[in-house]
């Protein structure tokens, strides 16, 4: 992986512009067909990155999902904020998702939370993709799905689960300044922090949709396993 510093000079990329001649850059992003095959070939492009099966067995599994949605003509994706009286991350800002089934894949459990937490349903053929599997100091490995949905999709939040689902347009996570690198005592590994129309989120929701920028819209090999949360994120 390359140092952290590096990817702060990348915050001043141009839309127009890039280090390969080859990626077809998305900056532009009315939902469409197109949209979804450019998104498609650039998450293609790249080898997603697992877990070692030794280090998949002491962890948590779970799958959330990047879900791209028509809103207002626009792409969008969906974030959620989590009940405040889940057991676990109550009230912090999300990506939909949750912990794999027993034998369940995280394609599978990615559709299933999903339609669980926002009465979405969608058939294993709306997954354009995957992301590098992120492991969380709380003891999670999270494997991001993007997934791609039906021009009328309409929303049923589970109040249970979900207290607000909120649609955010990709231009907020490919905006030149959308992501932070602070700097930690003691560690080289930085704190990733994304502003968004919602206000601040941080990893792993936001390294997870960072990386999504990086390899979805600009084709790039970008990795996000040395990006850290902050340590209220971690109860």
């Amino acid at each position: 992986m390359e140092h952290w510093e590096n990817h702060l000079s990348r915050l001043v990329y141009s839309p127009h512009k890039s280090p390969d001649p080859e990626v077809d850059i998305v900056s532009d992003y009315p939902f469409t067909n197109d949209l979804r095959d450019r998104i498609t070939d650039n998450l293609n492009r790249h080898p997603v990155h697992k877990a070692a099966p030794e280090t998949a067995a002491r962890l948590k599994l779970a799958a959330v999902t990047i879900t791209l949605t028509n809103h207002r003509g626009g792409t969008h994706f969906l974030l959620t904020k989590r009940a405040p009286r889940l057991n676990a991350h109550a009230g912090q800002w999300a990506l939909p998702g949750g912990r794999l089934d027993p034998g369940e894949s995280a394609g599978g459990a990615a559709l299933r939370e999903l339609e669980e937490e926002l009465g979405v349903h969608l058939p294993p053929s709306a997954i354009l993709g995957a992301l590098d599997d992120y492991q969380t100091a709380s003891g999670y490995l999270i494997s991001p799905l993007i997934l791609w949905t039906g021009a009328d999709t309409q929303l049923e939040p589970n109040p249970a689960e979900v207290a607000a689902v909120y649609h955010i347009p990709l231009g907020d996570v490919a905006a030149p300044d959308a992501a932070q690198f602070i700097g930690q005592p003691g560690t080289a590994h930085p704190m990733i922090r994304l502003s968004l129309t919602t206000g601040h989120i941080h990893a792993p929701t936001a390294a997870i949709l960072y990386q999504f920028a990086e390899r979805a819209l600009y084709g790039r090999p970008t990795r996000v396993d040395r990006l850290s949360e902050p340590d209220w994120a971690r109860r």
